[in-house]
């Protein structure tokens, strides 16, 4: 293919540098975790008031890092529906027993969110007992990013992103967009942390909670599209220096009106489950003295550490899934996916 016009390749590029593509996007899972905080009761609260700053910004830290480290993207999703119907009532609820059905790879291949979200409940309540602020924190965000994910309709599934019913960038616009343009309307009092004593029940609940909106996720996007002109479906907005093609805001509100309050209910019940494992964790490691820890800070070393990591994650040497942005991207552009073309990677996870 030959570009006609120079200017087309460069804005090509400033697109590359400014349009990411993350689960809930960088701006829902960064709330979630922030309004958790608030949550939380005063044995902790002062801790985590303290350091929301370092919580919100790392709340994107996993997807940050799905590209570069193994085995670091199935933690985010699970297809349950590959698994056969009911399988979300018939999947084996422990880890050694849903292996010994499937096999590690099999669950792997389809993903692990439920049983992450289980393990770093556990690794936090271990981060609190050894009394380690830094383990505390950087445990905290992942844990509360999981979290976020299980809530999420579209992690849940095959079709995450609409590619086998046509409506490719659909994930995007319903975790991304939609918060991005009302989430200022919705009510995020989801009352103070209280104790699970059912941990991976709770995992699954959120599954399965998230699974059974799948089908007005996409149904109605479906009925939208198939009524809405076709020339009225996207807008334009300036992101930073760019001019990016994005679902128009009529079409967005139209298909949120649509929905209901859905989004906000996945977004409420992500907030709710976050400080509730953030507190049962800390209720489990025997309620350590966290106002012993108030005066920690990131050392130089530690701060040099998190800008190494980052550097590394940047390089994306892994391939998984695409869960394009609702807006357009790079990739777009390359590989036609705004077009429905089909990408390289879609075979993969």
């Amino acid at each position: 293919m030959k570009l006609r016009y120079p200017f087309v390749l460069f804005s090509v590029f400033l697109i590359l540098g400014s349009q990411k593509t993350y689960s809930w996007g960088f701006y829902a899972h960064q709330r979630i975790n922030r309004l958790a905080v608030f949550c939380l009761p005063e044995p902790m609260s002062a801790f985590f008031k303290r350091n929301i700053v370092y919580l919100t910004e790392n709340a994107v830290n996993p997807d940050r890092r799905r590209n570069a480290v193994k085995g670091e993207a199935p933690k985010h999703f699970i297809d349950i529906d590959v698994y056969g119907d009911s399988a979300l009532w018939k999947m084996p609820r422990r880890w050694n027993d849903a292996v010994a059905k499937y096999s590690e790879d099999t669950l792997m291949e389809y993903g692990i969110v439920p049983w992450e979200v289980n393990r770093m409940k556990y690794s936090l309540q271990k981060a609190f007992e050894s009394k380690n602020p830094n383990s505390i924190l950087r445990i905290a965000s992942d844990l509360g990013h999981y979290i976020a994910d299980s809530n999420v309709p579209l992690h849940t599934t095959e079709n995450y992103n609409g590619q086998l019913t046509g409506q490719k960038g659909i994930h995007g616009f319903w975790e991304s967009r939609l918060p991005e343009l009302f989430s200022d309307k919705y009510d995020f009092f989801v009352g103070q942390a209280e104790y699970e004593k059912r941990v991976l029940d709770r995992s699954w609940n959120s599954v399965i909670a998230a699974h059974m909106a799948l089908d007005s996720v996409l149904g109605f996007e479906k009925d939208l599209n198939a009524s809405w002109p076709e020339d009225k479906k996207y807008g334009y907005e300036q992101r930073g220096n760019v001019t990016t093609q994005v679902y128009s805001r009529e079409y967005s509100k139209a298909y949120s009106q649509m929905l209901g309050n859905q989004v906000e209910r996945r977004m409420r019940a992500s907030i709710k489950q976050v400080a509730d494992f953030w507190y049962t964790a800390w209720v489990d490691a025997g309620q350590p003295d966290l106002n012993a820890m108030m005066d920690y800070k990131l050392s130089e070393e530690q701060i040099k550490e998190m800008e190494e990591e980052r550097k590394l994650w940047q390089k994306k040497t892994i391939e998984v899934r695409p869960e394009e942005s609702a807006s357009l991207t790079l990739e777009d552009l390359w590989f036609g996916t705004c077009c429905n073309h089909s990408h390289p990677a879609e075979k993969g996870h």
